[in-house]
């Protein structure tokens, strides 16, 4: 049975969740206390060697880490990746775009915020995260004007991947009323058979407000 690395409050994790949820795919789960310093023990570095969540584990011992990698290598041959390379292609530009540009700016502003790390960081740091989150939203609003699903007519992993934490930007303090298409397909995905609702606050773990070892 494949092995989950998981830590509940991580979007990136909540990622991985979904898809095996989607795909009815039973697993194992073993948590990763990462603000506890688990994540950079020699035994976890062995399974993912940045010492973050998520990572699975195979049942013949593979490893494999990065949340939109393991999307993709869950994804092969459903319907929530295309056949073909063009298609693919696509979904890989929609998730780099959620590393590069969500994960990083909202993802990160989102967890200063719940975390009470906002005050221990610089306004001018802030302040360019925030300018770059509106600049993503803007991106996505304008795409999402015109399809329904961010790589095309089909709901996938890049919906997946950018649903994580775009969708929980109000929890950085990010405005979406000027986002109307993107509220809509928010919406949209939120409908999916088999959405998982239930999202796990950082509150729910003392040892957050910690920096990361």
């Amino acid at each position: 049975m494949l092995t989950l690395y998981d830590y509940l409050p991580s979007q990136n994790a909540w990622k991985v969740r979904q898809l095996l949820h989607h795909l009815d795919r039973p697993y194992r789960t073993v948590t990763v206390s990462i603000f506890e310093g688990e994540g950079q023990r020699a035994e976890f570095r062995r399974i993912n060697p940045t010492g973050t969540v998520p990572a699975i584990e195979l049942d013949d011992g593979r490893v494999l880490a990065e949340s939109n990698a393991i999307l993709m290598y869950l994804a092969d041959g459903t319907p929530y990746l295309p056949d073909d390379a063009f298609g693919r292609a696509r979904v890989q530009q929609w998730l780099c775009f959620e590393q590069e540009r969500v994960e990083s700016v909202i993802g990160a502003l989102r967890h200063w915020t719940m975390t009470g790390k906002l005050a221990r960081r610089s306004a001018e740091l802030i302040a360019t995260k925030r300018r770059a989150a509106a600049r993503t939203l803007e991106i996505l609003e304008n795409e999402l004007a015109t399809r329904p699903f961010i790589a095309g007519g089909d709901y996938g992993i890049a919906d997946i991947a950018l649903f994580a934490y775009a969708s929980r930007a109000e929890e950085a303090d990010l405005s979406l009323q000027a986002y109307p298409h993107f509220r809509a397909w928010v919406a949209r995905v939120e409908a999916q058979p088999g959405f998982l609702a239930k999202m796990h606050p950082y509150a729910i773990d003392p040892h957050s407000a910690n920096e990361l070892p």
